[in-house]
């Protein structure tokens, strides 16, 4: 079966693609059953549910001669597909997408390197084919084709695209599966893909740890002032312009491993919350920074943005002849009876429809009016799910892994560049009690499950511009060399101590 891997490997990817899984869809809710009954060629097959939600993971379990056990992991959610425009009906449709993506660029010059791409006859487009539906078809094939000592267990998760729920459910569940079916898991294995601009040399890489993520916010109050007299107060407008000009590309937020790097932090939200035009000057702003991590605990995060907002508050503070005190938002909650605290929480996570830095806002908001303290101020938090950064622990294992790789020509990562949720499987750095104590929505509008702590990799598909209607793998790697890496990979596994 080894030699019909590769095409085994395209007719899955061609079938998952085809079944629309949109985050947050009814089709996504009946994914997990579609793509249960779909592997029930496997010696057990389950879903599993997700509390308080629609849907489900999903299970599969081929068993080999001893306990040795490889998972082998990703998401089936995508993002949606309206950017399509009048393509969106072909979006899940790879092969019949392709002709007319290359029609519509030849006709308006717009990506000369996507046309380029698909000229090639190297690259196919297709909503959820490169994220990540060609790695989950690579390590079905995978599955179907060993014949090795080794058992191989799949998981399909839901929901990565926004919250992972998935990934959080499935963590705490994996020991005692391992119980139950007598598995000693050796390794995880996560098979999303590596966004590659260039020749794919970046692309075509073992990840052996993955960059983590928070989310930093900062309320701002200022003191209200009629425009026309605006000394008498603090702008909460030019104190958030403080904070971002800080905060913009802060190389104290930069994490560095080798020639490696964790992005910068840069701005993703910025807004005062004036409900219209008047000329008084704004009393309130939210912001909040997208931060990415190699090793450093969210403890270490925001030390640093408490740094950083405390020196663009000086700033402020000379400009205005007036202190600007930045509280964490642990302190702002210790001055609120406890019960007021929860309850408001409660309150807003009543409110399904808000993201969860809009959750955030809302709860300090409420607190800050419940503590009684007057501005001008910043209370500093942090305001959605944390993504802890993971790495691998086991040298010998390491060096095993990346042998295996590099007989297939991939070269190896520390850090997987995306956000995953390898950061809920595998070993994360640092503890989070300072992500708890000063996220506003912790446990009311989601829960935090401990890291499972396997060892995890991450070995995937390659391609360009996902979450984009140009979206588009590399077929000849995600076909005809994924699969038999993976299969290199579970064997020096499964020959490990």
């Amino acid at each position: 079966m080894r030699n019909d891997i590769s095409a085994r490997a395209r007719e899955v990817a061609l079938t998952l693609t085809s079944w629309p899984s949109v985050t947050g869809s009814a089709d996504e809710a009946a994914y997990a059953g579609k793509l249960a009954r779909y592997l029930s060629q496997f010696d057990t097959v389950w879903t599993s549910a997700i509390p308080d939600d629609a849907r489900r993971n999903v299970f599969a379990l081929k068993r080999g001669r001893t306990r040795r056990t490889i998972v082998l992991t990703g998401h089936f959610d995508v993002v949606p597909v309206n950017d399509y425009g009048a393509l969106e009906p072909l979006a899940f449709t790879p092969e019949r997408l392709l002709p007319e993506i290359v029609a519509r660029l030849r006709r308006t010059g717009e990506n000369p390197l996507a046309l380029a791409d698909f000229e090639s006859g190297e690259f196919l487009p297709g909503r959820g084919l490169l994220d990540m539906k060609a790695g989950l078809a690579a390590g079905i094939a995978a599955m179907e084709a060993y014949t090795g000592d080794a058992s191989l267990l799949f998981l399909g998760v839901s929901d990565e695209e926004e919250r992972s729920a998935g990934a959080r459910a499935a963590a705490p569940l994996l020991s005692n599966i391992a119980k139950e079916h007598d598995l000693d898991i050796a390794l995880v294995i996560n098979l999303d893909a590596i966004s590659d601009q260039g020749d794919g040399a970046v692309g075509r890489s073992v990840a052996l740890g993955s960059v983590g993520k928070q989310l930093v916010t900062a309320f701002v109050i200022g003191k209200e002032a009629h425009a026309c007299y605006p000394e008498d107060g603090a702008n909460a407008a030019y104190l958030a312009a403080e904070l971002l000009t800080e905060f913009e590309l802060a190389p104290e937020l930069a994490e560095t491993s080798g020639s490696e790097i964790a992005a910068p932090p840069t701005a993703l939200h910025a807004k005062d919350l004036k409900s219209g035009y008047n000329v008084t000057t704004p009393a309130q702003c939210w912001l909040y920074w997208n931060t990415l991590q190699h090793r450093r605990s969210a403890e270490e995060v925001f030390d640093i943005s408490l740094m950083l907002a405390r020196r663009a508050m000086a700033r402020a503070a000379h400009r205005l002849s007036r202190d600007i005190p930045v509280m964490r938002y642990a302190e702002l909650a210790a001055r609120v009876p406890h019960h007021d605290v929860m309850r408001i929480a409660a309150e807003v996570a009543a409110h399904e429809g808000l993201d969860l830095p809009e959750r955030a806002k809302l709860v300090t908001a409420a607190v800050w009016q419940a503590s009684g303290l007057t501005g001008p101020a910043v209370i500093l938090g942090f305001g959605s799910i944390p993504y802890p950064a993971v790495s691998l622990s086991d040298a010998a294992l390491e060096d095993a892994i990346v042998t295996a790789c590099a007989a297939h020509g991939l070269a190896s990562l520390r850090y997987f560049p995306g956000i995953s949720d390898m950061s809920f499987l595998g070993q994360s750095s640092g503890d989070l009690s300072a992500c708890a104590a000063n996220t506003p929505i912790w446990g009311s509008s989601f829960v935090m499950p401990d890291s499972a702590g396997y060892l995890c990799i991450n070995i995937g598909p390659w391609g360009r511009d996902y979450h984009h209607w140009l979206e588009r793998l590399n077929a000849p790697y995600a076909f005809e060399t994924l699969p038999r890496v993976l299969l290199s990979v579970i064997d020096a596994v499964a020959k490990g101590r």
